[in-house]
């Protein structure tokens, strides 16, 4: 019987942007919230997301021609195409790729009232909500107005299935962000709850890593996807382009 997952699959967090950044400032200077004018999902790549994003794409045209990416999914927001755009134009992927395909069910968790807080901000503004968390966990918290990370896991069921029905057997690339890198990993490895969270504090998820999974034929009667590497930013390290590593939003929302 032939399998239903891709022959490969490469979920990678967008390229460093300007919300990154302006996050980091925040944090910083203790400010509450994060000084940034756009809509969450109009954030663009800063000027080093843009580097990253190329350094990545030389790293798949190293590859033959028959083992890069030929199909490419991307959340619809503004960083996460950008930087799927630069990957498939550095990457010299075939002229059979089409363009990045936006897919909604890949966008990042949204944070409700929490959005464009920091920790601090939470703290000042919402007490309550800080005080929730800590009782439910960020896996099921869902701040007003936004999601938890089973809400994002939901979709993603959805998304799986869709790369199951359309996809199978083909070399795909995901360009998303942390949160659903994380929750990707708990789908397709079938992990608890404390699994996942464990990965989650041990290290962030960088910007451009390389999460990679290759189809093993011979586990049951589907074949299985096996992790081949996480969080792998050698293709960034080697161009020269510095590994950054900051949420999206606020640690506390996150």
């Amino acid at each position: 019987m032939a399998s239903r997952w891709p022959e490969r699959l490469w979920i990678v967090r967008h390229g460093e942007s300007a919300g990154n950044v302006a996050r980091n400032l925040a944090e910083a200077s203790r400010h509450g919230r994060i000084d940034i004018a756009d809509r969450d999902v109009d954030v663009p790549l800063s000027a080093l997301g843009e580097k990253q994003a190329c350094a990545l794409g030389r790293w798949f045209s190293e590859m033959p021609a028959g083992e890069r990416p030929e199909v490419v999914l991307s959340s619809p927001y503004v960083r996460a195409m950008r930087t799927a755009d630069i990957v498939r134009d550095c990457g010299g992927f075939s002229h059979d790729t089409h363009r990045p395909t936006p897919d909604e069910r890949l966008r990042e968790k949204e944070f409700g009232i929490l959005d464009r807080l920091t920790r601090y901000g939470i703290a000042e503004h919402h007490p309550e909500q800080a005080e929730f968390r800590r009782l439910l966990g960020k896996f099921y918290h869902r701040p007003p107005g936004g999601e938890s990370w089973c809400d994002v896991i939901l979709r993603l069921r959805s998304a799986l299935d869709t790369l199951s029905l359309h996809h199978a057997g083909r070399r795909v690339l995901i360009v998303s962000h942390q949160v659903v890198v994380l929750c990707l990993r708990y789908l397709i490895e079938c992990m608890t709850e404390e699994e996942i969270l464990a990965i989650d504090r041990g290290q962030d998820v960088a910007n451009c890593s390389v999460t990679e999974y290759r189809l093993d034929g011979s586990a049951g009667p589907n074949g299985e996807l096996k992790l081949f590497r996480y969080n792998f930013t050698a293709p960034l390290e080697r161009e020269g382009a510095p590994v950054t590593t900051e949420p999206d939003a606020a640690v506390a929302a996150r």
